[in-house]
């Protein structure tokens, strides 16, 4: 039996998501049930994964991209990198371990369900998800909260 019954399979399991960090010590707790989420998520969302680098790092690293290469002054949790059109999902994913710390105190949640928020977060962007305007945040939440939810 499959750990996430209510998912759909893969037909081919031998797509990659890599974890790595940057800039801190931080290692993925189980990272081959993380992979098998993401992945099931996005076959959920009829997508198709090519390869799916997540980057673990610190605010002042992730800052650094952000102005670099977005020209944004300011701290962020995430920033995705797409390298193919929808509904292929090919990417390097940023995110700060460090705003991962400081929301789940902010919003008094676990350390692992606001990183499992952050880590889907950036897979439902690439899937097609926008949060620009409230209409958008508040369906990517939703999204989020549901894949949250199958992760258990």
């Amino acid at each position: 039996m499959t750990p996430f019954p209510d998912f759909p399979e893969l037909e081919d399991d031998e797509t990659a998501i890599d974890f790595n960090s940057e800039d801190i010590d931080f290692e993925l707790d189980k990272p081959d049930k993380v992979s098998y989420w993401i992945k099931r998520i996005i076959v959920r969302e009829q997508c198709e994964l090519n390869y799916l680098n997540y980057i673990f790092c610190s605010d002042d690293y992730l800052h650094k991209i952000n102005v670099e290469h977005l020209d944004h002054d300011t701290l962020t949790d995430i920033i995705t990198f797409p390298y193919a059109e929808h509904p292929y999902i090919e990417s390097d994913i940023f995110i700060s371990i460090d705003r991962i710390r400081e929301n789940a105190r902010k919003f008094e949640v676990s350390f692992e369900k606001e990183f499992l928020r952050v880590v889907i977060h950036g897979v439902l962007h690439l899937c097609g998800y926008g949060d620009k305007t409230p209409v958008d945040a508040a369906i990517m939440r939703k999204k989020e909260d549901e894949a949250i939810a199958l992760f258990k």
